[in-house]
């Protein structure tokens, strides 16, 4: 069974300035809730119990999230705030969670690379720090079924439409069974007219931990980054990978409209708040 889990959560997330000038953009809150928090339970649903964070230079909020705090403890308390309290220290009881920093923002690959002493000789699940799933299964417990069965390298797979496959990674590859492609290789950013396919990569992955061997050999790109899709290129050339088609949704909130979005439908979910949201959201629709 994989315990182990990386998150990278480095970028400066510039998309979403002024906002991330101060804080992670993986600390923007959906409804109420952090968006790493969200792919930290996800981990944990899927039976992750030692998670490593890739942080870097203004991140430290990330890790005071994930640690207890005593005296907002001791005021929940206090207060007689129960449910509160217990929400608090669930946080940090999700699982063991260390935490390294990414000395030069160098790209995803190098960000991974930074975890191969912690990883040592354990396969591994990869989770985007700022990519949410929406699914009745969580996504990486998808993944870690498949690998179970497979003992093979994967990657999770969205199917998108032809028209923004330049948005993504793209993967050229053969469906074996509903759902699940053996990969012959990766294509970054293909326009629609050169795309082997609508299967863009979502932010999840399950490596073997010969995936280091690869990234220490991968040339940087013209912009100086280590990119992980051409260590997975290499890879695959050697050895086994599958691509696994989610079975949910990618929230897609990389850019504002679509993090407004996820907003709006996670908090259509919530017992709390869903009622009273659909009253404002019909109203707004009869002004627009």
């Amino acid at each position: 069974m994989i315990r182990k889990a990386v998150i990278p959560a480095a970028g400066f997330g510039t998309r979403f300035l002024p906002a991330t000038k101060s804080q992670p953009k993986e600390m923007l809150p959906i409804v109420d809730t952090p968006v790493i928090q969200y792919v930290v339970e996800e981990a944990a649903a899927s039976g992750i119990t030692d998670i490593l964070m890739i942080i870097g230079k203004g991140k430290r909020s990330i890790e005071e999230h994930f640690d207890r705090s005593f005296q907002l403890e001791a005021y929940l308390q206090e207060q007689g705030k129960k449910t509160e309290l217990e929400a608090m220290r669930r946080i940090s009881n999700l699982a063991d969670i260390h935490f390294i920093w990414q000395k030069e923002m160098k790209g995803l690959g190098d960000a991974i690379y930074c975890a191969r002493h912690h990883v040592q000789d354990s396969p591994f699940v990869v989770l985007l720090g700022d990519t949410v799933m929406d699914a009745v299964k969580p996504a990486a417990k998808q993944m870690l079924e498949l690998y179970e069965e497979l003992d093979e390298s994967i990657v999770l797979l969205e199917e998108v439409d032809i028209n923004r496959v330049s948005l993504y990674g793209v993967i050229d590859g053969e469906q074996v069974r509903p759902g699940v492609y053996r990969v012959k290789d990766f294509i970054e950013k293909p326009s629609a007219d050169k795309a082997p396919s609508n299967l863009v990569i979502a932010g999840r992955y399950v490596f073997k931990p010969d995936i280091f061997e690869y990234l220490s050999r991968t040339e940087p790109s013209q912009s100086g980054e280590i990119q992980l899709t051409d260590a997975m290129r290499m890879r695959v050339k050697d050895k086994p990978m599958y691509g696994l088609r989610l079975d949910g949704r990618r929230c897609d909130i990389g850019n504002k409209e679509g993090f407004i979005k996820t907003n709006i439908d996670f908090a259509l979910k919530r017992d709390d708040i869903a009622e009273n949201l659909r009253e404002y959201i019909k109203r707004l629709a009869k002004k627009i």
